[in-house]
């Protein structure tokens, strides 16, 4: 049962931590279809702050801002999930990049140009990009993706514990999986290497890092588009 000055507290930290969840919804909504409502993700997002609320204990070894984070991402996810928020033509799409860039790969012993993926899709170069386009919002990739069937839909953000108490195998597997995206950006092309380390290090959006590279806010949605395909192609053969 909460007392008044518990429930004054709770208040006074669900306004402290708004912003947080409004910059973490428009950061994901960037990567989503325009089918896909800002406030949803706020309402989602706002769910998974109180969530964490009730259940964070400090003195645990982990900064509530932390643990917090994965429960209102893991809440807007969810939500993306029951809203049924991504077409399978979306999908198949994103399919047909990731094979094109599998083969791609392996013919060239390197990661394949726009100009390169175009030819080995068999479409014109404007074509590609528009298949870049169009592929925005299958960015949010997962771990499960990499063990999935072609139409599975699951995803890897799944809600941490603050207790630390995850058996060491998920551990382990967790640690290596990180290594393995940590090297597959580093062997991402210099310019798509930026966007990732600009969007997801420095949590710039997609506007300000066009501005910074001196190109349209497409063209950064194109790249980060096929920097999530490459990525995805590789963990998905580290998972094998």
């Amino acid at each position: 049962m909460y007392t008044r000055e518990g429930t004054l507290a709770r208040e006074t930290n669900v306004e402290q931590y708004v912003p947080m969840v409004r910059r973490m919804a428009h950061h994901m909504v960037a990567r989503l279809p325009a089918s896909v409502q800002i406030e949803d993700l706020m309402q989602a997002g706002m769910l998974g702050l109180l969530d964490a609320l009730g259940r964070f204990e400090e003195g645990l070894g982990a900064q509530f801002e932390t643990y917090a984070t994965q429960r209102i991402r893991g809440a807007m996810l969810d939500e993306l999930r029951r809203g049924d928020w991504l077409p399978r033509s979306v999908r198949q799409v994103q399919r047909k990049i990731e094979a094109a860039m599998h083969r791609g790969e392996h013919k060239l012993g390197r990661s394949p140009t726009d100009t390169e993926m175009a030819v080995e899709l068999g479409v014109e170069l404007i074509e590609y990009q528009q298949m870049l386009a169009d592929a925005r919002g299958v960015q949010l990739f997962y771990y499960e993706d990499m063990d999935s069937g072609e139409d599975a839909d699951d995803y890897l953000d799944r809600h941490m514990p603050a207790d630390g108490a995850a058996d060491p195998q998920a551990k382990l597997s967790d640690r290596r999986f990180r290594e393995a995206v940590v090297n597959g950006i580093e062997r991402l092309p210099e310019r798509e290497k930026l966007v990732m380390g600009m969007y997801y290090e420095q949590d710039m959006n997609f506007k300000e890092i066009a501005a910074v590279l001196g190109v349209t806010e497409s063209r950064i949605c194109q790249l980060h588009s096929q920097a999530v395909s490459r990525l995805r192609t590789r963990l998905k053969e580290w998972g094998r």
